[in-house]
């Protein structure tokens, strides 16, 4: 009996939670996020409704906003009208079984027939066939796998509970808020019939997105159909990773993830992170400021953090160090008025001193009244040597290169300034005028370019307990 319950949990792990794991940690064979740069994606599962449906397609014409609809084919069946109307105002149809019943209780046969009986009630009612499949609860099976010939199987990036309506609009729309982004696939429900799901939640749903899709439009942002986020995507000039890097940037991902919960670090810009911070007592060496102030051990400090996932995005875009270098600088730029301002706002955040960061730098962050200083020699400047210059061989596009290359100038450093002179230099109050960098229009700019370097693009989170990297 015992050898005969081992079996059954190899069979089921091999069958069904090893697919989903990595799926979900690896995104293996699946879509779950873009990389457009203004666009983002609704997806609504479990519909159609009769009541919620016809409300959503008002509120999307009401904003020229697309969407992709994944269906339960038996609802479908039920509101072919729904279903047209879906079609005829330029949405995306998907699939979501017939029922909506999890794909590790069934047999691959059985499966099947779900997905094909759908798309078969899609194509009866619009005259097209269906490509983009999402299983029920995003739960995959490992024969899931084999239908990715004729469907394309998608996931998501964020999700957010509007299936239970105690969580109430004001919640769900600060949830969703914090994750409207660029290349964002955002799960949301049309229908609350499902198991586990309450029959009016889809309500608090339609009064959230709303707010949302005004935020969206306010920041010129677009929501776009799945198969326009995946064509972006493919023709995108993303760099082609190995597969053991794609997976060590998979793991430094869930890293971060951990890291920004364990530590609580706040966003400067939520909906579009880039620097991340947290106030901490400083412990490193005495250092004398630009300004003139000293920055002592005991004193409040800002620590700063890039977003790990951004610049990623950011670099397997980038055609090279410059390029990349560029778009941070732009990204500083924008954000640092807006930290300033969240430092005035805040009596908390006013007793620091100084912000702060550690990087591998070149020249760059001067321009921005950073003092740089070296690191003490000892573990904590070797520990972070060696985790940058790992981040530099991921995230830079000609990172492998500049490690050979320039090796001897690949060393971290401290950036601080104080807080007095930020405000100074980006509040509106200040006096600070921003010179915006024009991006090189052919190869030789782009060596002149050099001059611009910021090599901040080889950073992120610290090792353990020591203070981290910017």
């Amino acid at each position: 009996m015992q050898t005969l319950l081992l079996w059954l949990f190899y069979i089921s792990s091999f069958y069904a939670f090893i697919p989903g794991l990595i799926t979900r940690i690896f995104g293996f064979r699946v879509f779950r996020r873009g990389i457009t740069e203004h666009e983002y994606a609704l997806t609504f599962d479990d519909g159609p409704d009769s009541v919620y449906t016809p409300k959503l397609l008002d509120l999307l014409k009401k904003y020229n906003a697309k969407a992709t609809f994944f269906v339960v084919g038996s609802h479908a069946e039920q509101h072919p009208e729904i279903v047209k109307r879906i079609y005829d105002e330029g949405h995306l149809i998907g699939i979501h079984n017939y029922v909506h019943k999890s794909n590790w209780l069934m047999r691959p046969g059985t499966v099947k027939k779900q997905i094909m009986k759908t798309d078969k009630v899609i194509h009866t009612i619009t005259g097209e066939r269906s490509s983009y499949y999402r299983p029920p609860w995003g739960i995959v099976n490992l024969f899931d796998f084999a239908k990715r010939s004729q469907f394309k199987i998608v996931l998501w990036s964020s999700m957010f509970g509007d299936w239970r309506e105690r969580i109430g609009a004001d919640r769900l729309t600060e949830r969703m808020l914090n994750k409207l982004q660029p290349g964002e696939v955002m799960l949301l429900h049309d229908c609350g019939l499902t198991a586990g799901a309450n029959p009016d939640a889809p309500q608090q749903m339609l009064i959230a997105l709303e707010r949302v899709l005004e935020e969206a439009e306010r920041r010129g942002m677009k929501a776009i159909r799945i198969d326009e986020m995946i064509e972006a995507k493919e023709k995108a000039p993303e760099r082609k990773l190995p597969r053991l890097k794609r997976a060590s940037v998979k793991v430094w991902l869930l890293w971060e993830t951990l890291f920004h919960a364990m530590f609580r670090l706040k966003s400067i810009r939520p909906y579009d992170p880039f620097i991340h911070y947290r106030l901490r007592t400083y412990k490193g060496q005495t250092v004398e400021m630009n300004d003139g102030a000293t920055l002592s051990k005991g004193d409040k400090v800002i620590e700063l953090h890039f977003d790990n996932e951004k610049l990623f995005r950011l670099g397997v875009r980038s055609r090279s160090m410059v390029h990349l270098a560029i778009q941070m600088i732009r990204a500083t730029e924008d954000q640092f008025p807006e930290l300033a301002r969240i430092i005035l706002s805040d009596p908390e955040l006013q007793q620091a001193k100084a912000i702060y960061g550690i990087t591998m730098i070149n020249r760059g962050p001067k321009n921005f009244g950073f003092k740089i200083v070296d690191l003490k020699d000892g573990l904590f400047a070797r520990s972070t040597t060696m985790y940058l210059k790992f981040l530099l061989r991921i995230i830079n596009p000609s990172g492998q290169e500049r490690l050979k290359d320039h090796a001897e100038q690949m060393v971290p450093k401290l950036l601080v300034m104080s807080v007095a002179q930020l405000v100074e230099r980006f509040s509106e109050s200040g006096s600070h005028r921003r010179q915006q960098v024009k991006e090189p229009s052919d190869p030789q700019e782009e060596k002149k370019g050099e001059l611009l370097d910021l090599n901040l693009v080889a950073s992120s989170q610290g090792i353990g307990s020591t203070p981290p990297a910017m």
